[in-house]
């Protein structure tokens, strides 16, 4: 296509990306920028935005009979090819909707506190990345500033309008992730977590948007290194957050730099998971799509 993005008018910027209006669609571009602890850092790590966005579309291809959603196209202006899709805009609704079948981060210290995550009462006895007897649906807040909070099912409900919608909202997000999963186990993956975010379209039709079942909004875990009792390498931003926290720095802008090894070795964990997941050389997609 012959526009440019400066061409278009901007909807919005967040942490990772850039959204922009396109007539009565949105174009959304991944950025390579990384956040931890809701602060975004200065050094991006390279084809990031790639990855998020071709992840995204892999899962999208992959779980439209379950749900329908955003995803239109990849006709993009020539500097977003990669990491742009074209999507239907969305109302959407004010809160995250978290799966978790395994027991591990914030999960993992509720649970160690109360013995529940979100109002759900778990089984006593449970390891840390121990997986749980069923995935369980535990929703957030979206903050505009600051941290989002954890809400129990009811408190969705209050949200978004209606008991009924909420139970719907945690049914269609526990079989895309049942589906995710179990597609990355075949592939030796375990999708440990992850978080959806719906919408209605102009027709009233509930609607997957936002990014799909990426490093930015999981937590892949390679299944041959699995082991319950303990944190888990892992195929995600996690390994930013470690590394974050290992400097002492109070999670309070500005946030360090990150040395060259660790850009590295996140950049190579982002590739690792597509790779894995999607069945496709890394390079065999910049090839395929000319993206730089």
């Amino acid at each position: 296509m012959s526009e440019t993005l400066r061409d278009l008018e901007l909807h919005s910027s967040g942490k990772v990306r850039e959204i922009y209006h396109s007539g009565d669609e949105l174009i959304m571009v991944a950025s390579d920028r990384i956040s931890a602890y809701d602060v975004v850092l200065d050094d991006p790590i390279p084809d990031k935005g790639k990855v998020l966005t071709q992840m995204s579309i892999f899962w999208f291809n992959t779980t439209g009979d379950i749900v329908p959603n955003h995803f239109i196209d990849e006709q993009v202006p020539a500097e977003a090819a990669g990491r742009g899709i074209r999507v239907r805009k969305l109302d959407m609704y004010p809160v995250e909707c978290v799966v978790r079948g395994y027991i591990t981060g914030s999960g993992w210290k509720d649970y160690q506190a109360t013995g529940s995550v979100c109002g759900i009462e778990l089984p006593s006895g449970l390891q840390e990345s121990e997986q749980l007897p069923e995935p369980i649906f535990t929703p957030s807040t979206k903050a505009e500033e600051g941290h989002d909070e954890a809400i129990d099912l009811a408190e969705a409900g209050r949200l978004v309008g209606s008991d009924e919608l909420a139970a719907r909202l945690r049914d269609v997000s526990i079989a895309v992730y049942s589906a995710v999963a179990a597609h990355a186990r075949d592939r030796g993956v375990i999708l440990a977590d992850t978080k959806f975010e719906f919408g209605l379209d102009a027709g009233g039709t509930l609607t997957l948007g936002d990014e799909v079942c990426t490093p930015d909004s999981s937590r892949f875990w390679p299944a041959d290194q699995y082991a319950v009792g303990r944190g888990q390498p892992s195929f995600d931003k996690q390994y930013v957050r470690d590394w974050a926290s290992g400097t002492g720095w109070d999670k309070t802008p500005p946030a360090p730099a990150i040395p060259d090894d660790v850009v590295a070795a996140t950049r190579e964990r982002y590739v690792t998971a597509y790779e894995k997941l999607a069945g496709e050389p890394f390079a065999a997609f910049l090839e395929r799509v000319g993206a730089s």
